[in-house]
């Protein structure tokens, strides 16, 4: 099942994607798609229904985050061999974790650079996103935590990430740098997280093409390993690193600039596209 929000910031009504690619509305259903939502006895009601029953809504707009109140966004470094080889890193021996606190975006809301910002880079991510509580799971039993899937754009300003000291996170956690979606496609309609493509362009050209077989660390390996550190909890989400391509592995490094246009997407997940902005407050929530 694929589920979104749609509507203005704020004022996002429920919905979901039918086999036809219409947005079917789920109001009627529920008031929101919430953490409460994601969880196996919650999201076996929702499947239960008859989406052609549902009203199609005619013109869906802007799409939010795929549901409500995410909670923790943990993202995972380095996760691709190749990509570790492009920025000239070492592959890690355990997963390298941090945060973003910022508050997701959706999937086609503008991203802001920070004020004088000359290095904000993107990267295309598969977000994993948690259904019910995982506390020191087994790595035979991940998976059983997992609601389900969506895309994640961790965008990154890297001279704060690697050249400003301290830990990435004051690179990861500037506003609009987690647009989150279109949808969150239920874990029983992604037969194989770790067999999906995944691309990323700016104005028009391939950057980046790769595909979550190469991820060092697998989906079932991060919820594991995760959840030795913290309890992930309903609606937490986990964003599970970036194949090569990013702007700073360029020759020489390429970094965004007001004006460009973004468009990313993942296999069966769906696409998204962003335009770049120079510092505007007017466009932050």
């Amino acid at each position: 099942m694929k589920l979104l929000r749609y509507g203005p910031v704020g004022q996002e009504k429920p919905g979901c994607l039918d086999a036809d690619g219409a947005v079917r509305d789920l109001s009627g259903q529920l008031p929101d798609i919430t953490a409460v939502s994601l969880s196996a006895e919650a999201l076996a009601g929702l499947k239960a229904i008859d989406v052609s029953s549902l009203p199609v809504v005619q013109n869906p707009g802007r799409l939010g985050t795929p549901y409500a109140d995410v909670g923790k966004f943990i993202c995972v470094g380095l996760n691709f061999s190749d990509h570790a080889a492009e920025t000239g890193a070492a592959v890690p021996e355990e997963p390298i974790l941090f945060t973003k606190w910022s508050e997701p975006t959706g999937p086609n809301d503008p991203i802001v650079m920070p004020r004088g910002s000359v290095k904000t880079d993107w990267e295309v991510e598969l977000g994993v996103v948690i259904g019910t509580k995982a506390r020191y799971v087994s790595l035979e039993d991940a998976l059983k935590h997992v609601a389900g899937y969506c895309v994640v754009n961790d965008v990154s300003e890297r001279e704060y990430q690697i050249e400003r000291g301290g830990t990435w996170d004051k690179g990861k956690g500037c506003d609009t740098f987690g647009p989150v979606g279109p949808w969150l496609v239920t874990s029983d309609d992604v037969s194989d997280p770790q067999s999906l493509g995944m691309w990323l362009e700016v104005n028009g050209k391939r950057f980046q093409d790769g595909n979550t077989r190469t991820m060092i660390f697998d989906v079932a390996y991060l919820v594991h390993y995760i959840s030795q550190f913290t309890t992930l909890m309903p609606g937490d989400l986990i964003s599970t690193g970036t194949p090569p391509g990013v702007g700073l592995g360029q020759k020489p490094p390429l970094f965004l600039k007001a004006g460009d246009v973004i468009r990313l997407g993942i296999e069966g997940l769906g696409e998204q596209e962003q335009t770049v902005h120079e510092w505007r407050e007017d466009l932050l929530r």
